[in-house]
């Protein structure tokens, strides 16, 4: 919502600041001017990026507007839902998982949170984690590299589409000056003919410049940044995850394994100690609802 809200602001500001300071909007509607600049953009865009790019990016953008993919209550389950899960592996060894993992969706473990059973790319995330501590042999400094690896490719492939908008938006500019000097050609084929007409065509040329910059630092670099902070915050469920697992493989019991996940988010998304040992003792049948 924010991101409506700030994009008002900045055309609120810049064309009441215009009209203010007596300027006519009509002058600044130059379509072909926008034509050059935006067509030109998306082209570029569409040129250097695959589709795959292409199709997240927009993803990406519409998803600004639902907010971040984990609030407070959905880190509460996915602590409890780890939780649980250490838990089974503290009582039942750590065979007792198989069943659990193999098959999330019918898993009394995974389904008691709809909610985090929907979000697909996390689920994999933990049981592939959980695949690797059954099944294999590694201490605990050897899957900590193997995750922090696998986070990091995790975050480069969430961050390509903000950084392919940011691209486009560094272009903006130039292509606003693009359309000013085609502008200029244009003016200039008008000399010696009507002033009026040429005063017209300088005005286009100029306003093509202003709608770069404009274009670039009120609307695509600022989509594309927050774009980026949202695929931050996102991507602390996963870092929340890598370190409730390594905490258990050191050893700790499943509470404390727990508190250093909750220790590992953010003070806006994370609950309380008391609010989240209150959640995981009492009656939990309604988690995930």
């Amino acid at each position: 919502m924010l991101v409506v809200v700030g994009t008002l602001i900045v055309l609120i500001s810049v064309l009441g600041g215009y009209l203010l300071s007596h300027g006519q909007l009509l002058a600044l509607w130059q379509p072909y001017e926008l034509l050059i600049i935006g067509g030109g953009a998306a082209g570029a865009f569409l040129t250097a990026n695959p589709a795959k790019i292409v199709k997240a990016a927009f993803q990406d953008m519409l998803g600004l507007l639902k907010g971040p993919a984990y609030r407070r209550q959905d880190y509460v389950d996915l602590l409890s839902l780890l939780y649980d899960i250490f838990s089974v592996m503290r009582k039942e060894g750590l065979l007792g998982l198989e069943s659990h993992i193999e098959e999330p969706a019918t898993s009394e473990v995974f389904s008691a949170y709809p909610r985090l059973l929907a979000e697909q790319n996390l689920i994999e995330f933990i049981t592939d984690c959980l695949r690797l501590i059954v099944g294999g042999s590694m201490n605990p400094h050897e899957l900590e590299q193997l995750l922090e690896v696998e986070l990091e490719t995790h975050q480069h492939e969430a961050e390509a589409p903000a950084m392919a908008v940011m691209k486009s938006a560094d272009a903006l500019p130039g292509f606003g000056i693009v359309a000013a000097v085609l502008g200029i050609v244009t003016t200039m084929s008008q000399l010696g003919g009507d002033t009026s007409k040429i005063g017209e065509h300088i005005a286009g040329a100029l306003v093509g410049t202003f709608l770069g910059i404009l274009l670039c630092y009120g609307f695509a670099g600022p989509l594309a940044s927050a774009m980026e902070n949202k695929v931050h915050e996102d991507g602390k469920a996963y870092e929340c995850v890598k370190v409730a697992l390594m905490a258990n493989l050191r050893g700790y019991n499943p509470m404390v394994a727990v508190e250093f996940a909750r220790k590992s988010l953010a003070g806006h998304a994370r609950p309380s100690f008391l609010d989240l040992e209150g959640h995981l003792k009492g009656d939990r049948s309604g988690a995930g609802a």
